[in-house]
């Protein structure tokens, strides 16, 4: 994949990533790792380190986007897990730092954007659930503020709606703890969900431990898929259904269309190839 027009890039200076996540949570996550080798492959040979900060909060990462304004610490940023007028977005824009966004355009609000089109996705997860007769399905998603969270949500229920399947949501924070919390909740109801899509792979792996526990076969009286698939959901036991794109080309799409920002090209919205459902042996 070539690199844009790179005339504008400062070698040597990088560009930041202030991740808001748990440092444990980042620590069993594969998905950044991926990604942030992908945009290593295009910018590391332009001079251009990826500068990863961990953060709590977003306020905070706020801050720290400042400092690295201010005292010209980086010359463009990574925007990722947005919320609905997010002031990350706010701050970019007022300062002038070159950046991309990694999500929906409409929370990029015209900045440069790569897009994996969530809904896309999410639409035939559902359809592939359905078709497979599950009357009663389950998401467990992300934190609930974040804008992903709120379209994959939304895709959900209303593509579950069009089917007349039912379904039952709570909220996670990507942990394991997150979807052993989820399965023990859910496995408590009258009327269970017999499916559930999660939004990440270490929630599905908890979830798939905690059934273990409770005694619920996997695929037999509880389907389960992960979101994003790895090298997590291929080695379970049974092995994980999951929603894969290729994370690391996502990563070399972000990074040249960064490229393309520290360059002063027009801003654009690149769209990644919609992610696909592998089907694995722990849904039916």
């Amino acid at each position: 994949m070539a690199a844009a027009s790179t005339a504008s890039v400062s070698k040597g200076t990088p560009v930041g990533l202030a991740l808001v996540r748990d440092a444990e949570v980042l620590g069993a996550e594969p998905f950044f790792h991926e990604f942030i080798a992908g945009m290593e492959r295009i910018l590391v040979p332009l001079g251009v380190p990826v500068l990863l900060q961990v953060v709590a909060t977003v306020p905070q990462a706020v801050e720290r986007m400042r400092a690295w304004a201010q005292f010209g610490l980086v010359q463009g940023v990574i925007l990722i897990d947005l919320l609905p007028g997010d002031e990350r977005v706010a701050l970019v824009q007022k300062v002038g730092l070159p950046c991309v966004v990694i999500g929906d355009p409409v929370t990029a609000e015209g900045l440069p954007t790569v897009w994996t089109q969530d809904e896309v996705a999410m639409r035939d997860v559902v359809v592939e659930l359905v078709a497979a007769g599950h009357t009663h399905l389950g998401h467990v998603g992300g934190p609930a503020q974040m804008a992903h969270t709120i379209i994959r949500r939304r895709t959900f229920e209303a593509v579950a709606a069009e089917h007349g399947v039912r379904t039952t949501s709570c909220d996670g924070d990507y942990s394991e703890a997150a979807g052993v919390r989820a399965v023990t909740a859910l496995a408590a109801l009258d009327q269970r969900p017999t499916a559930l899509v999660f939004d990440n792979d270490v929630m599905a792996l908890g979830a798939l431990h905690e059934a273990a526990r409770l005694g619920l076969a996997v695929p037999a009286e509880l389907s389960l898929v992960a979101w994003d698939d790895s090298a997590l959901c291929q080695l379970a036991e049974p092995p994980l259904s999951a929603v894969s794109h290729d994370v690391q080309e996502l990563g070399e799409l972000a990074g040249n269309t960064l490229a393309e920002a520290l360059s002063g090209a027009e801003p654009r919205t690149v769209r990644a190839a919609p992610a696909r459902l592998v089907v694995r042996r722990s849904s039916r």
